[in-house]
């Protein structure tokens, strides 16, 4: 599964710490006793859903994914995330919902579905996986139900910290006639690199077979 470019729901990230004190935005240029850019960039993971893995379809039979065998059908929504980074290590959770649909309604009836939790660094490294489970009760003569569940992961807190040369080098004020006054710092390849390396996300989505993977991508 490819993980660069291919979160598709990006869940809010908490307990954001500014690199640079001050009023300005995030990105804004800094004009007062020269230029520089106001960086805000938080510890704590990114939390999102990867493409392809935030529905589930099962059917009766699957061999055949047609509509008529179609039996049931998932999605996760609402990520709700909290984080502490207080400590050496950083801990995220994730809280999420799965709302489901079922096709044959005559009696009551429990669904287990598999998710995961990953740990990415970089965009691309997988640094940590595990599957854990959600279960829906459906009762008699219902189509739908909903069930809730949480994932958490932790993070190396050194890791997620940018070095101070580096944060110096990305938030240090650059007056007018500088040689690099209008150079984005965050296009050197250097601090680009350093940015990469601290840049950790938690993804959750279901645990698909090869199979679901393939429906999902091309329905």
């Amino acid at each position: 599964m490819k993980y660069r470019n291919r979160i598709a729901r990006i869940a809010a990230t908490l307990g954001t710490a500014a690199l640079l004190a001050g009023c300005s935005t995030e990105g804004e240029l800094v004009v007062d006793q020269g230029v520089g850019v106001n960086a805000v960039r938080s510890r704590c993971p990114a939390v999102g859903i990867p493409d392809y893995t935030g529905d589930i379809t099962t059917f009766r039979d699957p061999q055949a994914m047609t509509a008529a065998s179609l039996d049931v059908t998932a999605a996760m929504t609402n990520l709700r995330v909290t984080c502490d980074d207080s400590g050496a290590r950083i801990y995220s959770e994730v809280a999420f919902d799965v709302y489901a649909r079922r096709s044959d309604t005559a009696q009551a009836r429990q669904v287990t579905l598999p998710y995961f939790v990953t740990v990415v660094r970089g965009g691309t490294a997988v640094l940590t996986k595990r599957v854990g489970e959600v279960t829906i009760d459906f009762a008699a003569g219902q189509d739908r139900a909903q069930a809730s569940a949480r994932a958490g992961a932790f993070v190396d807190g050194a890791a997620a910290t940018l070095p101070e040369d580096v944060r110096d080098r990305i938030t240090r004020r650059r007056k007018a006639g500088d040689e690099d006054a209008a150079l984005d710092p965050l296009a050197d390849p250097e601090v680009k690199a350093a940015v990469a390396r601290a840049t950790f996300e938690m993804l959750v989505g279901f645990q698909l077979t090869p199979q679901q993977l393939a429906y999902n991508a091309t329905r």
